[in-house]
């Protein structure tokens, strides 16, 4: 038996459109002219947006992981993975609030996955992109009081060769 194991990227802000999507069959879309930088700048700015949308009497902090790395998403073509932790305040339980954050992207551009539990037992919501490998998992973080917002962003093409290890 063989498990197959797709993993889907996410990483523009909410407005943005993927141009010059390149793609062969099986495989999620690679946005051509797409390099990591911009992959992750556009990442890392909707997880900023997902934070911004909790009222700012339930939040304590938001701690954005300055790194991220990349993972392959096709023969040719690769994908940015980074989180932001959000810190709640003082007896905040997040279930309700990831719950709050599924009902605000319910009607927007993204398709959105629940899971109720998710492996670890707690509520997850993912919103992820119809048409690229753009996602975000939005779920209670591992320290107590906090929401993990772990993402991937477009695929993009990535030179062959080219060492994909180390922090990007």
């Amino acid at each position: 038996m063989v498990l197959l194991l797709g993993l889907a990227g996410c990483g523009s802000d909410s407005s943005a459109v993927p141009a010059h999507p390149i793609s062969t069959e099986g495989e999620s879309p690679a946005v051509e002219d797409l390099t990591w930088q911009e992959a992750k700048a556009r990442t890392q700015a909707m997880e900023l947006e997902i934070a911004d949308w909790l009222p700012l009497d339930l939040v304590a902090g938001v701690d954005q992981m300055p790194d991220g790395i990349l993972i392959q998403c096709g023969d040719s073509a690769v994908n940015w993975h980074g989180a932001t932790t959000v810190t709640l305040t003082e007896g905040t339980e997040p279930d309700p609030v990831v719950r709050e954050l599924e009902a605000k992207y319910r009607d927007s551009r993204f398709d959105i996955k629940v899971r109720d539990p998710a492996p670890a037992g707690h509520y997850e919501v993912q919103l992820r992109s119809p048409d690229t490998a753009e996602i975000y998992f939005i779920k209670r973080g591992v320290e107590p009081g906090t929401i993990r917002i772990a993402s991937g962003s477009d695929c993009f093409p990535w030179p062959e060769g080219e060492y994909m290890g180390g922090k990007f």
